[in-house]
C-alpha cells in the first residue's frame, strides 16, 4: 500500500530534493485528489507517507559518509481536516449500476468483497496458502493470519456461492495471489477505474469500505443473528481458526448464502445531506445532531 501512495506522489514531488518538500509543494497533489473525489482520510494517508519519509531522512537514513539525508528536522506536513463519514451500504439497484462499469479484474474483486465482507487489504492481499479445504461442505475457506487481519486475530473467511465461484475462476492465474495484477498482488481497489466508474454511475459517495458495510447490512436484513454476523465479519472476540469445525462452517455458509436472495429487501433511511449515510437503526438511536439532517427512503 505504501508503494501505491509513493507512485501517486511521484508525479508531484518525485523530482524534488528532500529539503524542498513541504506543504506548498504538496498543494497540487491535494487539489487534484480532491477533484477526483478522494476523501480527506485517503489523502492524509499519502501525506503520512511523505511525513514518514522526511522524518526518517532526518533521523535514520544515512549516505555513505554517515550523514543524514536531511541536515535538520523536516517541516511538519499538515494533515487535512477529516470529517466523520457514516457508512453507505449500497442497494441492489446501485450495485447493478456500478459493478458493470468496472473492468473485469476489478469487478471480480469488488463482487468478492461485497459477498465476504473482507476489508480491502484482505481482498487485495488474499493468498492461496491461506486456503483450507473443508470436504464436508464441498469447498474451502480462507484463514487470514493474525498479522494480516485488523483485529490481530486469525479470521476464517466464509465463501458463499458467488464468492466461491470467483475463487474457482481465479485458480491457476498466480501461484501466490488470488487476485494478481501484472504478476504481483494488488495494492488497492480504490484506483482510477473505481473512481471513474463511480462518477459514470453517479455514485461518488460509495467507498470500497462500504462493500463491507453492505455485506453486514444484508446479513442483518435477512435475519442473520448478531453473533453470526460478528463471526462472518471477524468482529467476534472468539475465533474459529483454531478448529475449523465443519458443522459451524456449514451453518455460517448457509447464513452467508441468504444474502443472495434479492427478494429480501427492506426500507431504510438515508441521510441526504450528511455524507449520504444509510441508517440501519431506529430513529431513537440516531444522535441528536444527526436527526436534523434531511432523510429519504431507499430500499436495500
Amino acid at each position: 500500500m505504501t508503494a501505491w501512495h509513493v507512485r501517486l506522489l511521484t508525479r508531484y514531488i518525485g523530482t524534488l530534493e528532500l529539503h524542498r518538500i513541504h506543504d506548498r509543494t504538496l498543494e497540487g497533489f491535494i487539489a487534484d485528489r480532491l477533484v477526483d473525489g478522494v476523501t480527506a482520510t485517503t489523502i492524509n494517508r499519502s501525506l503520512e507517507v511523505v511525513r514518514t519519509v522526511l522524518n526518517r531522512a532526518a533521523r535514520s537514513y544515512r549516505d555513505d559518509d554517515g550523514r543524514p539525508w536531511l541536515d535538520g528536522l523536516p517541516p511538519l506536513i499538515t494533515m487535512l481536516k477529516e470529517t466523520r463519514r457514516l457508512p453507505y451500504p449500497i442497494t441492489w439497484e446501485e450495485q447493478d449500476r456500478l459493478f458493470p462499469k468496472l473492468p473485469a479484474r476489478l469487478a471480480r474483486m469488488v463482487l468478492f468483497a461485497v459477498n465476504t465482507g473482507l476489508r480491502e487489504s484482505n481482498v487485495c492481499g488474499l493468498q492461496w496458502t491461506w486456503e483450507v479445504p473443508v470436504p464436508e461442505i464441498g469447498r474451502s475457506v480462507f484463514v487470514i493470519p493474525p498479522e494480516a487481519f485488523k483485529s490481530k486475530r486469525a479470521h476464517v473467511a466464509i465463501l458463499n456461492d458467488i464468492a466461491w465461484s470467483i475463487v474457482e475462476e481465479q485458480r491457476g492465474q498466480h501461484p501466490v495471489w488470488v487476485f494478481p495484477y501484472r504478476g504481483n498482488g494488488v495494492a488497492t481497489m480504490n484506483n482510477t477505474a473505481w473512481q471513474r466508474a463511480r462518477r459514470e454511475a453517479g455514485l461518488q459517495p460509495i467507498r470500497i469500505h462500504d462493500l463491507r458495510a453492505t455485506f453486514a447490512c444484508r446479513l442483518r436484513a435477512v435475519g442473520v443473528s448478531m453473533e453470526d454476523r460478528e463471526v462472518l465479519l471477524g468482529h467476534a472476540n472468539h475465533s474459529m481458526a483454531g478448529h475449523y469445525a465443519s458443522a459451524d462452517i456449514g451453518r455460517l455458509l448457509k447464513q452467508a448464502n441468504l444474502i443472495l436472495n434479492r427478494e429480501e429487501t427492506r426500507t431504510v433511511l438515508r441521510v441526504a445531506n450528511a455524507g449520504a449515510a444509510l441508517w440501519t437503526k431506529g430513529p431513537a438511536e440516531v444522535p441528536q445532531q444527526e436527526k436534523r439532517a434531511r432523510l429519504r427512503l431507499v430500499t436495500l
